[in-house]
């Protein structure tokens, strides 16, 4: 068969920034490496990379594919019929683009391309984030040409042979976050000389986390510091009315922050959850970190996540179920702990992995070369 002069690859799942932002960080290195690859993105109607991936400057296709509900429902079954339509979607969009490999990063669209793409023939490539695999790409795996992790280990889930450890790929590197303080903090409407708590819910948002901060708003707006709040799109107008009522003029609230580097720049800590993609960034960024890990994950893999850290000295671990008693206090004390929030910073910084987009993209372009 006649292969096209330039590589051709899509790149599939979505959902949550979690699963988003590493597949256009690996989509930007493989335009690094081959500035001619011609990349197109799948994902799920409705959900966030649908905007996300053509602010990124890349082409997405959707797919009407829905995950199922974990409760006797009969809404299952529009979830079932929802998945053969995207199973006939996903064949025509790989017959249409025609490309010499396909990539999954996990979330809803991954499984029906990649199912598609090994029937059809065409090498595929899986991205596991996390210390476990999920069952869809436990079977994805059966067909996958390489598989790429960031943790030891993972021959439990997977065949051996087929494992490469790249580490997880993140938005950017965050080399030059020093350099962009000051703008960070007059952009956010900040004041200087005082420091900066970042609150990060991720891009949906965490209950606990907002509820923490919003049931002890009375301490964020007594303490001398800053709090610079991305509360997740569901939580935002509430937030924003409870913090104006309350004349809080220290604390920022955002529903997304799209400049993530200026927050990591402007940050003194980080309280945030602990996903895979998050700990990767956080380990570049190198500040001292408060985790807070989400209890509604399979086999609780952020708090196996948050404690490779915290029992490194890493991070500072508060389990979700102690959060409102005890979050904002430990913000506080850390804030004036500076011996503290150096011995974090150095052994975080240590567990840094660069280069992961480019590992993972070379491995792509490879499959592609087949």
């Amino acid at each position: 068969m006649n292969r096209q002069k330039h590589k051709r690859v899509i790149i599939s799942g979505g959902g949550t920034g979690g699963h988003i932002f590493p597949a256009i960080s690996i989509a930007n290195a493989l335009r690094k490496i081959d500035p001619d690859t011609e990349i197109l993105f799948v994902g799920a109607e409705g959900r966030m990379e649908m905007e996300k991936v053509p602010a990124a400057g890349y082409q997405i296709k959707g797919l009407p594919v829905a995950g199922l509900y974990r409760q006797l429902t009969l809404k299952n079954i529009t979830v079932i019929i929802k998945l053969f339509k995207s199973l006939r979607i996903a064949r025509k969009v790989i017959s249409d683009f025609n490309p010499d490999v396909v990539v999954g990063v996990g979330g809803y669209a991954s499984g029906p391309v990649l199912r598609q793409a090994g029937k059809m023939g065409i090498p595929t490539l899986i991205q596991e984030q996390n210390s476990y695999a999920g069952v869809t790409n436990k079977l994805l795996a059966k067909k996958a040409s390489v598989i790429c992790v960031a943790y030891d280990g993972m021959e439990k889930y997977f065949p051996a042979g087929k494992i490469i450890k790249t580490g997880n790929p993140v938005r950017q590197n965050f080399d030059t976050l020093n350099d962009l303080k000051e703008e960070a903090i007059s952009f956010f409407g900040l004041k200087p000389g005082y420091p900066i708590v970042l609150v990060l819910g991720g891009s949906l948002g965490a209950g606990s986390i907002n509820r923490s901060l919003a049931d002890n708003i009375g301490k964020l707006r007594d303490s001398d510091c800053q709090w610079l709040w991305q509360t997740g799109k569901h939580y935002f107008e509430n937030v924003k009315a409870l913090v104006s009522v309350s004349f809080s003029r220290n604390i920022s609230v955002h529903g997304f922050i799209n400049r993530m580097d200026y927050a990591y720049a402007a940050a003194d800590i980080i309280v945030t959850r602990a996903g895979a993609g998050t700990i990767s960034e956080l380990c570049l960024v190198g500040k001292p970190v408060i985790l807070v890990p989400s209890p509604n994950v399979a086999e609780d893999h952020q708090t196996k996540n948050a404690r490779a850290l915290s029992d490194r000295e890493a991070a500072i671990l508060i389990t979700d179920n102690q959060a409102v008693k005890a979050l904002v206090s430990e913000a506080v004390r850390l804030v004036s702990d500076v011996n503290k929030r150096a011995i974090l910073s150095e052994n975080i910084s240590r567990m840094a992995d660069r280069d992961a987009d480019i590992r993972i993209a070379e491995e792509v372009l490879k499959l592609a070369g087949r």
